[in-house]
């Protein structure tokens, strides 16, 4: 006889905002919504908070993307179509998000250590000291339930597969041994005329002159790279520039594979963004930081200020269907799977929940709302190994952690590759292709979870030797629904930072809730948040 599943009954019943998923975007929204003084309860069929940007053990990882692939997917269950309430519910079921797993051991270690991983599943990323979302974190105060670390380095590729820092202020430049004399002046008149640019345009806004010159209309207009070549940098520089500080997404020289031309304003304002996050806090000397314990820290950290503005929180409790009223077919509420009905006037899904057509008063070829909507996908791959990489491919963004962030066991390292693509074997080609040229892959090896290879040895290779990995492809989507008072939030996107996903996610608030602030500064100030972030 099976077991019936018991759900606690939700108090109250009515809502401003219902919210399904507690990933990133849903959990700043709900934060917003709460400070805002709206009444919000935000639900989640995981046990856990994070969604698709948690950070999980190794093994409920892998349970996380097999259960939510193509290969495995399964929809909620489909309640009646209609009730006696005036009411007509709809099918809340979800869709798979991740395809093409392939989980590889080469060694039994990393499984007998599971718990002791905080794996990122939108990774690889990490916040810039003066992105938006690092002011997001200090103005929302949830910099309270977080602690950062500096990343100490970005390096990029020569080429020829051999690791070089990038030169990436006036100081690394002098320092730089392997930049030649040529290139050190290169760069350096690059980055003045830049510096140039941001000072006159600063100038401009403010109505003031200025002595600096600007850069041209027409070059601001041009492509990124063109005005690189412009103004003779070599081919390494342009790298450099190009793919460790702008961070492109595609090959900007070959037009055939280029579908986003990073223009040189873009550029420019990439460029800012990155020097101005260099040294911004003390105890980060460097551009970056990373949470400890994992970016799923951030949607914890914001749920937590939501729950302390009275956010009603409840894990482990599915939503079936959607109530639509049956005279205007306009959103009204949400049925619980413990057929308990919820009531909003607003509602935010998760990327992962598809609302089943045809809904009411709507034609008959619609397509299910919140299905995907973009051609793209995101390959991704996490490689585990016992030493440091020694390698790197500039193609393919690469983030390499340690045990110093608590995302690994001691001696080992945790590395994240992702890279834009057209399909999945695409996205797997390139992936491979990076894998064998950062670390040395062991020839025999076990698909899955069982039979895993023992006794893996350190070979005299200079490459760390593979101990396990995981490629999958992530469906993109890159724009939300909007459908009544129903909102649909986006899934990770290809970028290291946050900064566009952070520009989506408060452009459905102001969607929700139009005139009102994004997180209204709080009595305490800025300064003293920033200084609790340094500490």
């Amino acid at each position: 006889m099976e077991e019936t599943t018991s759900y606690p009954p939700v108090e109250p019943s009515n809502f401003d905002l219902i919210v399904v998923g507690t990933g990133l975007p849903e959990a700043i929204l709900a934060a917003a919504a709460s400070a805002a003084g709206k009444s919000v309860l935000h639900l989640d069929p995981n046990p856990s908070y994070g969604s698709h940007y948690a950070s999980l053990p190794l093994q409920e990882f892998t349970s996380y993307i097999e259960s939510h692939s193509s290969q495995s997917s399964s929809n909620l269950p489909i309640p009646q179509s209609d009730t006696d309430s005036g009411f007509t519910r709809v099918p809340l079921t979800t869709q798979p998000l991740y395809s093409s797993v392939e989980i590889t051991s080469y060694s039994s270690e990393p499984l007998e250590q599971s718990r002791k991983f905080n794996i990122d599943l939108s990774g690889p990323r990490v916040l810039l000291c003066a992105d938006a979302m690092i002011d997001l974190i200090l103005k929302s105060e949830v910099n309270q339930y977080m602690e950062f670390k500096n990343i100490d380095g970005s390096f990029i590729s020569d080429g020829e597969g051999n690791l070089e820092s990038v030169p990436d202020s006036r100081s690394a430049i002098f320092k730089d041994r392997k930049l030649s004399f040529t290139e050190k002046n290169q760069l350096m008149r690059f980055f003045k005329l830049v510096q140039g640019h941001l000072e006159a345009a600063a100038a401009a806004d403010g109505g003031e002159s200025s002595e600096s010159k600007s850069i041209s209309e027409q070059d601001l207009e041009s492509p990124f790279v063109e005005f690189l070549s412009k103004m003779g940098l070599s081919a390494k520089l342009k790298s450099i520039v190009l793919y460790a500080i702008a961070m492109a997404e595609y090959d900007q020289e070959n037009g055939d594979v280029c579908r986003s031309v990073l223009k040189t304003k873009y550029g420019i304002d990439r460029l800012a963004l990155y020097h101005s996050s260099i040294g911004r806090f003390p105890n980060a000397p460097g551009a970056m930081i990373y949470p400890i314990y994992g970016q799923g820290e951030l949607p914890q950290a914001f749920s937590r200020r939501a729950a302390v503005k009275g956010c009603i929180y409840v894990l482990r409790m599915p939503v079936n269907s959607l109530l639509m009223d049956k005279a205007s077919g306009s959103y009204k509420g949400v049925c619980l799977a413990s057929e308990q009905e919820l009531f909003s006037h607003k509602l935010i899904l998760a990327p992962s929940f598809v609302v089943q057509s045809p809904l009411p008063h709507s034609s008959p070829d619609a397509h299910d709302f919140g299905s995907r909507n973009t051609t793209e996908k995101l390959a991704r791959s996490i490689c585990i190994s016992k030493h440091s990489l020694k390698l790197d491919v500039t193609a393919i963004h690469v983030l390499q952690l340690s045990s110093n962030v608590a995302v690994c066991p001691s001696g080992m390292f945790l590395t994240y590759l992702s890279a834009i693509c057209e399909d999945d074997v695409q996205g797997k080609k390139l992936l491979h292709a990076a894998i064998n040229v950062l670390f040395h892959v062991p020839v025999s090896g076990s698909s899955g979870n069982n039979n895993f290879a023992e006794d893996q040895s350190e070979t005299g290779d200079a490459k760390p030797a593979l101990l396990w990995s995981v490629l999958y492809t992530q469906e993109l989507a890159k724009f939300q629904d909007v459908l009544d008072n129903i909102i649909h939030t986006p899934m990770p996107d290809g970028s290291p930072y946050y900064h566009d996903l952070l520009g989506a996610t408060e452009k459905i608030f102001q969607e929700l809730y139009s005139g009102e602030e994004f997180f209204p500064k709080s009595t305490s100030s800025e300064e003293g948040a920033a200084q609790e972030l340094e500490d």
